[in-house]
């Protein structure tokens, strides 16, 4: 069900990454890869049924043709129905298709997996942007906080020099300020709308879609991860999807070497056949023999040769039946069956089978290799996130320090300039370390946040706020 958008609507970051899953192609296209090897594997356990095939063919010869039924010769026109089946059950092929079956069933398992990593990719990008839209969202509202607070000054300054209290050199320098701190405003805009373009695009929705998330409140977690880079790895080895297929691979990859070897035994199966016929030249009528009827005598010669002494023998007098030989009694008269073995047993195939062998050796090994990269590549994402979460953690600790210290350096510096004690740079130095201060805070913070979740994921826990 695709998501409805509507002007100030807000989403959750679960309901961006549902529009994520339902919008993007490569989970389509990982969706489709799946049937796929679903439709090979039903491929694979037909090889295991008999086959049947019914065929029939039929044509009209003029001239002499031979009457397929009597093997007589016949001038004129005919007509002839050749109906027949056929089939076969194969008995033995070296196993090949019990391993192609075994195979088939690791594909699947393994385009499954693929998917769920897929799905996962897609999560851990959403997920990303997202925190980033929230990070930027703050880092925005800090900029427009500073911006307020310097025009606020600007217009006491502003005053104080009307009243020839402070020099007209003070009102242009926090003019200055000012159209920095507009700057700084305006870029910290663009890098927000920047992360929520970002964001729109992993979920694959135009750019003018109206989007507004929701910022959950987050509070600063555990500054620990009671697991070491080791740990998770093992962990996400017997959750995450990658390893498990890459390993499925190597099975399959087996498992089709041992098929392409199978192609040197021989090939034995049971065939049948059934076939019948009709032809026009047979359909005249029929008659049979009535062994109830009375017997006439017939002379089957002379005694001496002499003809008027006949020698005669009682013969029945065959009845006409029917007035023509039909076509259902021809087909029914005519039915030839067949069963048989076949054996087939190779010998030369111009290195087919020697190439195909060799072939399933190198994929054999290049499914190993694949392991060993995905296995490589997983432990490198936890090493790096394990590293970023504790850099973070200790920026994290030093800025929540750093802005209490700022806080209370910039109240005591703005009292003093109130009252003329501290200079106008000291207080502008004062609000600057501190806005600094609360940015480093606030990346740290959802840096740390971000890290630590994608770690909980590789464990197989749900990224949620």
């Amino acid at each position: 069900m695709s998501w409805s958008f509507s002007q100030g609507q807000q989403m959750t970051m679960r309901e961006c990454v549902k529009v994520a899953l339902d919008n993007n192609l490569t989970v389509k296209r990982g969706v489709y890869n799946a049937e796929s090897y679903r439709v090979s594997k039903l491929s694979a356990q037909g090889n295991f049924l008999p086959t049947l095939s019914l065929n029939a063919s039929g044509s009209q010869s003029y001239g002499r043709n031979l009457n397929p039924v009597t093997y007589q010769y016949f001038q004129g026109i005919t007509r002839t129905v050749n109906p027949s089946a056929s089939g076969g059950l194969l008995l033995f092929n070296g196993f090949r298709n019990q391993y192609t079956y075994r195979q088939s069933k690791k594909n699947v398992a393994a385009a499954d997996l693929d998917l769920e990593k897929t799905k996962n990719d897609v999560i851990i990008t959403v997920v990303t942007n997202y925190t980033n839209v929230i990070l930027n969202k703050e880092l925005f509202e800090n900029a427009k906080f500073q911006l307020n607070s310097s025009q606020q000054q600007l217009e006491r300054i502003q005053k104080q020099v009307a009243a020839g209290a402070l020099p007209k050199s003070n009102e242009l320098t926090q003019e200055a300020t000012v159209a920095t701190n507009e700057t700084n405003q305006i870029t910290q805009e663009n890098n927000y709308n920047l992360s929520l373009l970002q964001l729109k695009q992993s979920m694959q929705v135009p750019a003018s879609t109206p989007l507004e998330i929701v910022v959950p409140d987050i509070a600063m977690e555990d500054m620990t991860i009671s697991q070491t880079p080791e740990e998770i790895y093992d962990a996400s080895t017997k959750t995450l999807p990658q390893v498990k297929s890459a390993m499925l691979k190597v099975e399959a990859a087996e498992l089709a070497m041992k098929s392409a070897r199978a192609a040197y035994l021989p090939r034995l199966s049971f065939t049948y056949a059934a076939a019948s016929n009709y032809n026009s030249a047979s359909d005249r009528a029929q008659y049979a023999i009535d062994p109830n009827a009375p017997k006439v005598m017939q002379t089957i010669g002379y005694v001496n040769s002499d003809p008027t002494q006949p020698v005669t023998t009682p013969v029945s007098v065959p009845i006409q039946v029917s007035d023509s030989y039909h076509v259902s009694n021809q087909l029914s008269d005519n039915i030839y069956k067949n069963i048989g073995l076949s054996l087939s047993i190779p010998i030369m195939n111009g290195f087919q089978t020697r190439t195909g062998v060799q072939q399933a050796i190198i994929n054999q090994e290049l499914a190993n290799i694949t392991v060993k990269e995905t296995e490589n590549s997983l432990r490198q994402s936890i090493e790096t996130a394990y590293n970023n979460a504790y850099a973070a953690a200790k920026t994290y600790t030093a800025a929540l320090k750093q802005v209490s210290a700022n806080e209370e350096a910039f109240r005591m510096t703005q009292q003093r300039h109130q009252i003329g004690a501290a200079t106008y740079i000291e207080y502008q130095v004062a609000s600057n370390d501190l806005f600094s201060a609360k940015s480093s805070l606030a990346r740290a913070k959802y840096n740390f946040i971000l890290t630590k979740k994608i770690l909980e994921f590789y464990q197989g826990k749900t990224i949620e706020y």
